[in-house]
């Protein structure tokens, strides 16, 4: 059939999809149809309600053969959705799958100009004839097979990377698990209760972050970030630096031939450091030494030297004796890892919420974010777990909450998104305050009250009940008593359609998250796209939620959007489910859109070299003279290389030359030149 095809003069059949009324609502389909009947080289138009559908597949396949058609066009959505599944039919029905072609005609035309029917219809023969005009000169097309290293890596280890890291390894995959803190655990390991359960935190993270530890086949790499990735599905060669830890643990005292020694995380070492610098893990209200642990509960179990920090007077090399785990001039490292996928769980932090000014973070000693209020609630925060007042260590009684804290903000200053999960725990500290401080008053200041999962809603009512006062409006402004520190809160209660002027003794603000400051370099390494608030992009929103679009890498967690633990911890499982995938199957077909060099045509100047994005190419010696040659698999059909060759020498793929020309001709021509 493939032989058959290429030898006879194109005959293309036309497949044009309703999607139900999201394409028939909008255009004339009858008009459509009638038109690419007199389009050049078709033999064959139909349309069909949902062609996605198993009746639509059929019609393609049966057709092929009826019709011994050498191409095939489908007016439908985005190829980002469907071109695979038209491939399957077209290969189905006998034809190189590589001989099909789409025509998008929902989201760049029916959902665009929904309300212009007669221009939606003129726009969708442009896109017809100019997809008929490439589908006749396709050729038929191989993908690649290459071999999967049986190793994987999450980059990242807070819940969702652990959870990640753990389903791989059981499955029986070497997994690098990569997290650019001394220890594992992020954000979660932060919180005192989960809601709605109000479990301890600690209780059931900890235990996982001790597997990680003990699963021989995790190789746990803190203090470690990804330098450099190179390569591609089944084979990613990822450079990595282990920054300078200061602090020798057993296996690296061993390897140095220094015997029982290295870090057992005895602390005399933080006791004699005469530097004070503030904990981050514990919101800047605790301090830490220079040389740390951030606390008692960190996985690994070994110490770090902040050497921005240490003034390298040795008492700590001295106090740590012959262990010898301390070693102030240790360099980073460089150590380079071969993986076959990988699954980003690269979290998120804090809008910085002092930007809206209106509220006084960072100016009133007494307004605080929900992180810090988290440190100070939990029982090994920097109070024990007793909340009191920044600004004179009373305990509070009157506790505002204002929810939607820089989130649901078109103000440009703030976020436009919903951060998700800020509701449920501004619900789970009024419980709190409740629990904690007999006699006091939560106020929630709120929207909505967005209690969507499971038993949040039930949670919610629970929190009514036990006394908090629900006032709903946006706070308008908070100003601070110079004298008692205590906070006036002014907003609208807007079921009541009454102002509200009140005085309170703490506020917690529910800061906005967004991604984080390394989101965007860790992005660009991998090569993944992000939407246009920032978070990386999944493959797709409800088929492909936990991949991207560059094959081999997969997101879990907060990375991807707001979500909370929950729902981060069903993401990482699919993601590690995912990238398993072709690990277990051994190898991973790669799609033929690469480019090739025309010897004959190449001057072997190597100018193409440098524009490659993926170093997929290089200069070889082929009859006495230099070519280019490209690395099929490296190559991602980006098409640098082959709009810079000055000769012309390089050829697309799936995208020639012939190809792209004919289908500007029959947008500006109607396909008659």
């Amino acid at each position: 059939m493939a032989d058959e095809a290429k030898s006879q003069k194109p005959r293309v059949g036309v497949y044009i999809c309703h999607c139900g009324t999201n394409i028939a609502g909008s255009m004339d389909i009858k008009e459509l149809e009638e038109y690419s009947k007199e389009i050049p080289n078709v033999v064959l138009v139909d349309e069909y309600q949902y062609m996605c559908s198993t009746p639509g597949q059929k019609k393609i396949e049966e057709h092929i053969k009826e019709h011994n058609l050498t191409g095939i066009v489908v007016a439908a959505c985005s190829p980002r959705l469907h071109e695979p599944t038209f491939r399957t039919a077209s290969k189905e029905g006998g034809l190189n799958p590589f001989r099909f072609e789409m025509a998008n005609i929902r989201e760049q035309n029916s959902w665009v100009h929904m309300h212009d029917r007669q221009g939606a219809t003129d726009k969708a023969k442009d896109a017809l004839k100019m997809a008929v005009a490439k589908a006749s000169l396709l050729e038929d097309l191989y993908p690649k097979s290459v071999p999967v290293e049986h190793a994987a890596m999450v980059v990242g280890a807070g819940v969702g990377g652990i959870q990640a890291a753990l389903d791989l390894a059981s499955s029986g995959i070497k997994t690098y698990l990569i997290e650019k803190s001394p220890t594992i655990g992020g954000r979660m390991s932060q919180l005192d209760k989960t809601f709605p359960t109000l479990d301890c935190s600690q209780c059931i993270l900890t235990p996982k972050m001790v597997d990680i530890d003990r699963h021989p086949n995790i190789e746990m790499m803190t203090y470690t970030e990804v330098e450099k990735v190179e390569g591609y599905i089944g084979n990613f060669d990822v450079t990595l630096r282990k920054k300078a830890r200061g602090v020798l643990t057993p296996a690296e005292a061993e390897a140095r031939g220094i015997v029982g020694g290295g870090c057992n995380g005895c602390g005399d070492c933080e006791g004699v450091c005469p530097v004070i610098k503030p904990n981050p893990f514990e919101m800047g209200m605790a301090p830490r030494k220079a040389i740390y642990i951030y606390h008692a509960q960190v996985v690994p179990l070994i110490y770090t030297v902040d050497f921005d920090s240490c003034v390298k007077c040795n008492l700590c090399v001295d106090i740590c004796g012959d262990k010898k785990a301390i070693d102030l001039e240790q360099e980073d490292e460089f150590v380079t890892v071969k993986v076959g996928t990988a699954v980003l769980a690269v979290g998120y932090e804090l809008f910085p919420i002092e930007k809206k000014t209106e509220w006084g973070y960072k100016r009133y000693d007494n307004v605080i974010n929900a992180l810090e209020f988290e440190r100070l609630i939990c029982a090994s925060g920097p109070t024990g777990g007793k909340v009191i007042r920044p600004s004179d260590g009373e305990v509070p009684k009157r506790v505002g909450f204002v929810l939607c804290a820089g989130s649901r903000d078109n103000t440009g200053i703030g976020k436009p998104y919903c951060s998700r999960f800020c509701c449920m725990y501004s619900l789970k500290h009024a419980h709190q305050i409740h629990e904690k401080i007999p006699g006091a008053q939560p106020y929630i200041f709120y929207m909505d009250i967005r209690s969507f999962g499971k038993m949040y809603e039930e949670f919610y009512y629970r929190i009514q009940d036990e006394g908090a006062k629900f006032i709903r409006g946006r706070v308008a402004k908070i100003e601070e008593d110079p004298i008692t520190k205590n906070l006036r809160v002014i907003t609208e209660d807007t079921l009541l359609g009454q102002p509200v002027d009140i005085e309170l003794d703490m506020v917690v603000l529910a800061s906005a998250v967004q991604p984080t400051a390394e989101t965007t370099h860790v992005r660009n390494l991998f090569g993944i796209s992000c939407s246009g608030d920032g978070w990386l992009l999944e493959g797709h929103p409800k088929l492909n939620p936990c991949g991207t679009t560059t094959a081999g890498v997969f997101l879990a967690g907060v990375c991807q959007g707001p979500k909370d633990i929950p729902d981060t911890v069903a993401q990482a499982e699919g993601a590690a489910a995912a990238a398993s995938i072709p690990i277990h199957v051994g190898e991973v077909e790669l799609e033929p859109y690469f480019a090739m060099c025309i010897d004959d045509k190449c001057a072997g100047c190597g100018m193409c070299i440098d524009q490659c994005p993926y170093s997929a190419l290089a200069l070889v010696e082929k009859d006495g003279r230099e070519v280019m040659q490209v690395t099929e698999a490296k190559c991602k059909g980006c098409g640098t290389c082959g709009g810079f060759c000055p000769g012309g020498a390089i050829w697309m793929q799936h995208f020639t030359t012939p190809q792209i020309v004919a289908q500007i001709d029959a947008f500006l021509l109607g396909g008659e030149q």
